[in-house]
């Protein structure tokens, strides 16, 4: 039988600094009220100079790896998702995996914008189902404070800075067939990339590097595709809505989250919403729910959790994973 992948610990990283809608207001023509309505948040964490997607990915994945009860020498390969890597090259994996005090396997970035650690996760398991690594760090981990406009208010209040990670262990499925990465799904749908972006990068260089978003778009979107994404998981393992303990879902709007759950069915303390505290931290926004749900003991072992997020590209994607 094909390995199966059991997700064995979960870590979070949230840098220091806390930055409350009332002090934005002072430089951004915005009120807490206004940001609130719209999307549910009421702060986020914004990373200082030293805090790197590879800083904190490596503070994330050592979490991980402590709950996981796992060392460096466990791990096969590091992915890591992310949209503001340190370095055009090397990868901000490898960063983490020097950082780690790892000298063998091998480490890639991911790019897929929110939906990277969806999208991590799916190849993670994939190397671990075909036998070629025995354990994973997937990492998603953002510091999208250094590429927003602050003169656009519609998108520079949406977002912080934070890592989340998980580590992937093989495990034989004749030895435990409950636990474990039961489907992951994914996609794109490169015409729609107009709608969320960053406009410019090394390649384009006379390009100010911020991010651009038509919310209206991505929100209509957002609902259509996350829905899509559930049933086709619920589906290719025959559960149904009422099977599911709880949706981790990417952190970007609280209207969008609880739409998810009103369709599930679930009640919102069957939800987990980090969104008011942490914004939207794009590829960290599922690890870092997952990672606090876990630690304060909603999430427990034998639980059905169902993770989704959307991105720029447009991408998204679900996980069925049983904890």
């Amino acid at each position: 039988m094909p390995l199966r992948s059991i997700l064995a610990g979960c870590g979070g990283y949230l840098p220091q600094r806390v930055v409350s809608n009332d002090e934005l207001s002072r430089t951004v023509d915005t009120s807490d009220e206004w940001i609130r309505e719209r999307t549910g948040i009421k702060q986020r964490h914004f990373a200082a100079s030293h805090e790197t997607a590879a800083f904190m990915g490596a503070k994330a994945a050592r979490a991980a790896l402590a709950d996981a009860g796992a060392t460096a020498a466990d791990v096969d390969a590091i992915i890591l998702a992310t949209s503001t890597p340190d370095q055009a090259f090397p990868a901000t994996a490898l960063r983490v995996q020097a950082e780690l005090g790892i000298n063998r396997g091998f480490g890639f970035d991911l790019s897929a914008a929110c939906a990277g650690f969806i999208y991590a996760l799916s190849v993670a398991d994939g190397l671990i189902r075909a036998g070629q690594v025995r354990g994973v760090l997937v990492i998603g981990s953002e510091v999208y404070s250094r590429i927003l406009n602050w003169q656009d208010r519609g998108t520079c209040v949406l977002f912080g800075d934070g890592a989340g990670a998980v580590f992937l262990r093989a495990s034989d499925p004749r030895d435990d067939d409950r636990r474990g990465v039961l489907s992951t799904h994914i996609h794109a749908q490169g015409s729609l990339g107009g709608i969320l972006y960053v406009d410019g990068a090394v390649g384009q260089p006379d390009r100010p590097g911020h991010l651009v978003m038509n919310g209206r778009e991505v929100f209509r979107h957002a609902v259509t595709r996350l829905a899509e994404a559930v049933d086709e998981a619920l589906a290719a393992n025959g559960l149904a809505y009422a099977d599911i303990d709880w949706l981790v879902p990417h952190q970007a709007n609280s209207r969008i989250i609880n739409a998810m759950g009103k369709k599930l069915g679930l009640p919102s303390e069957r939800v987990v919403m980090t969104v008011d505290r942490h914004a939207n931290t794009s590829a960290a926004s599922v690890p870092l729910a997952l990672a606090e749900a876990r630690a304060d003991g909603r999430i427990r072992g034998g639980d059905l959790v169902l993770l989704e997020a959307l991105g720029g590209g447009l991408t998204w994607g679900s996980a069925l994973v049983r904890l």
